[in-house]
């Protein structure tokens, strides 16, 4: 989603497992000690009291975590092992059902841990990531290597005609999540994988941490201010802010998760930039460079167990793009196009450097400071003139809510009487447009030290009819924190992402579907991106743009001139933004399509050889994320998956053309989209959803137009 790595350890959390009897009591009574002592004194132990079970956060801290996992997982255990041993014939009540309703506190304490240890992250939640992985990833192999539970499973799915579509549809879930696991795998071959999956999980966790280090660690800390010239007075009183924050003296520049860096575009002086893309590139290459290695390696041993050929193959089973060639055709039609347009673009670029009377060739930290200036002459924009038009206030509440309510109907209310884990947070209570409640939605924006890189978004309580719960969601942000009393002035590229995560927030508060293994985001991952893409395009649409795009100072709208030339450069450099995508996403896929006999020693020369068979290896442009840092393959549930932001943007761009020709920003186009996609989740086939909601399959023609890749 610009997704979290939630999904991956709440999916590890939430695992079922069955284990001896001997083991079970002891785990229950463990597990009983610890509420009996602790649960005055550890919220944690109980449903939340607040509205929607919104959590208490200003009563938990991470002395509270560990006593509740332990209790958790033994009550779980209990539960699981009551389903497993039932004497009854296995049905589709008593045991999916009940599998749907255990866990409840396991899943209260992993959801807090794991959301708050991306956002407010620190030495004692790392610890306590480290010490839990392997122990999450044994309690999943409990569940899905257990022989008598998934025979439960095996009868009910073959006996599964008398339940209804919704009721199928969890079944055929449960079953093609055991069997992926490994149930069917002889016991020797299971005692492989959990070997296989409890050194995933460690290497995993140790891979994230390697990068929330590199956010704090890879700092470049500039002492003579002249340096800086090309930002504003504000950016350069932000810097120094975080210097000070952080006890440094002088301005301290912070890196952001991918390759390419923001401030790359603004700063003249070349050697700083050069710095500073060398420090992007470059970082925990030494530490995660070993585990990329490692984890490839296991991951095929894993795919390899279950009978595929490579990890990639293993994971399109349960994908929309159903298998490799699928995607590699997609990737591999599309590698030249954005070439020979990043080549055009570049040659535009060289022809500014010479012009100003340099003669150095075009470099990747020179990109995007160069690019300004050719858009700049073909736009005659100044970037500098846009950013007091997109005040963050105004872009949420004038832009992006006032977008909902005339899509969807829906209103926002400010909640202060709730509790936050940060000041930046605000939450906010929705309601339909009769007024009926929806649920709560907390928005956090600014980055800061201990949050990890990008934006997402994910859910605290996920909507249930089964369990009867209302979502609460929440969206996350890195836009660069203010000097105080500064005003919070973002980019176009902000202002898209807000959109985008909340099309992420309107999937999860919109959904309307009985079992909460089925509901909201919980779905393919080449899916899953479409709700979100979608969103996107509302930013710009006529009526919200005249609503929000107004200066800061003088709440004069944005002239029309300048904001037709914003919006005609979007399409400006998109041969340079298809061109690193594409090239991460085709790492992503070669990192994972061979066997386990292959023996990699170098990373850097791994992915320069797979980036030059894909004809995508074009040095000015380097791709979005290096392996070393690519978090969504190798830490955030995403691999042989990044490919899934453009496969679904062919769904969203196609999606949003057929609004726009069907009156555009109405409730009728909302409500239709709300109904047919949002509110389903995975409780139908996803095509038949997009069906429903179109009339037809997808195209690509509208992505074409949409990159600028065609006329």
């Amino acid at each position: 989603m610009r997704k979290t790595l939630i999904a991956t350890a709440i999916a590890s959390a939430l695992a079922l497992s069955a284990c001896s009897s001997h083991e079970t009591q002891n785990m229950v009574k463990k597990g009983a000690t610890h509420v009996q002592n602790l649960n005055t004194k550890n919220v944690l132990f109980k449903p939340s009291p607040l509205e929607y079970m919104a959590p208490e956060f200003d009563k938990f801290g991470t002395q509270d975590y560990e006593a509740v996992f332990d209790a958790g997982i033994a009550q779980n255990k209990a539960e699981i092992q009551a389903i497993a041993n039932n004497p009854a014939p296995a049905t589709f009540e008593n045991t999916l059902v009940k599998m749907e309703l255990s866990g409840e506190l396991l899943n209260r304490v992993a959801t807090a841990f794991y959301n708050l240890s991306g956002l407010i992250s620190d030495d004692e939640y790392q610890r306590i990531d480290e010490k839990m992985a392997p122990i999450f990833s044994a309690h999943s192999d409990d569940i899905y290597l257990n022989s008598a539970l998934f025979k439960r499973v095996q009868t009910i799915y073959d006996n599964q005609d008398t339940l209804n579509a919704e009721d199928q549809r969890l079944v055929d879930f449960y079953y093609k999540q055991f069997v992926a696991a490994g149930a069917k795998l002889s016991d020797s071959e299971k005692a492989k994988m959990r070997k296989i999956n409890a050194e995933l999980a460690k290497l995993s966790t140790a891979f994230s941490q390697n990068i929330l280090k590199s956010f704090k660690e890879d700092v470049i800390v500039v002492t003579d201010k002249k340096q800086l010239a090309g930002l504003s007075e504000g950016e350069i009183a932000g810097l120094a802010a975080a210097a000070k924050k952080a006890g440094k003296t002088g301005y301290m520049i912070t890196l952001v998760n991918t390759t390419q860096q923001p401030i790359l575009s603004s700063l003249e002086n070349r050697e700083l930039r050069k710095q500073i893309f060398n420090a992007s590139a470059n970082r925990a290459a030494k530490t995660n460079g070993p585990i990329i290695i490692k984890v490839t390696n296991l991951r095929a041993q894993k795919a390899e167990l279950l009978g595929y050929k490579d990890w990639a193959s293993y994971v399109m089973t349960s994908r929309m793009a159903q298998n490799t060639d699928n995607v590699y055709g997609i990737l591999d039609d599309l590698a030249p196009k954005a070439v020979e347009k990043a080549k055009i673009e570049a040659a535009a670029i060289q022809q500014v450097i010479n012009e100003s009377g340099e003669t150095f060739e075009l470099k990747p930290w020179d990109w995007a400071f160069y690019a300004e200036k050719v858009r700049a002459a073909k736009y005659n924009l100044d970037p500098a003139l846009v950013k007091p038009y997109f005040e963050m206030k105004s872009v949420i509440h004038d832009g992006l809510f006032f977008a909902m309510n005339k899509l969807y109907g829906i209103t926002f209310k400010e909640r202060k009487d709730l509790p936050v884990y940060h000041e930046d947070v605000t939450v906010y209570e929705v309601f339909n447009a009769d007024s009926s409640a929806i649920g709560l939605f907390y928005m956090d924006p600014y980055a800061r030290e201990g949050k990890r890189g990008g934006a997402w978004m994910s859910a605290y309580v996920g909507q249930s009819g089964l369990q009867g719960t209302k979502p609460v969601i929440y969206n996350a942000q890195n836009i660069p924190k203010p000097a105080a009393g500064e005003p919070t002035l973002m980019t176009f590229d902000e202002v898209s992402t807000m959109f985008h995560e909340f099309g992420h927030a309107a999937h999860g508060l919109f959904s309307d579907v009985k079992y909460p293994s089925l509901a909201g985001t919980a779905t393919a991952r080449d899916f899953v991106e479409f709700p979100s893409q979608a969103h996107e395009d509302w930013m710009i649409e006529p009526s919200v743009l005249a609503n929000y795009a107004k200066h800061y100072k003088t709440g004069e709208p944005i002239p029309k001139a300048l904001l037709d030339k914003v919006l005609e450069s979007q399409k400006f450099n998109q041969g340079f933004g298809t061109t690193e995508y594409l090239a991460a996403a085709l790492l992503d896929m070669e990192w994972h399509s061979f066997g386990s006999d292959k023996k990699i020693a170098d990373v850097q020369q791994f992915e320069n050889e797979a980036l030059k068979n894909h004809g995508i290896a074009y040095y000015p442009v380097p791709p979005r994320y290096k392996s070393n840092f690519f978090s969504h393959t190798f830490a955030g549930g995403y691999s042989a998956g990044y490919y899934a932001y453009l496969w679904t943007e062919v769904f969203a761009a196609d999606a949003f053309a057929h609004m726009e020709n069907n009156g555009g920003l109405t409730r009728e186009n909302g409500d239709k989209f709300r109904k047919e996609i949002l509110s389903k989740g995975n409780s139908r086939d996803l095509m038949q959803s997009y069906i429903e909601f179109r009339g037809q399959k997808p195209t690509t023609d509208a992505l074409l137009k949409r990159r600028g890749l065609v006329e």
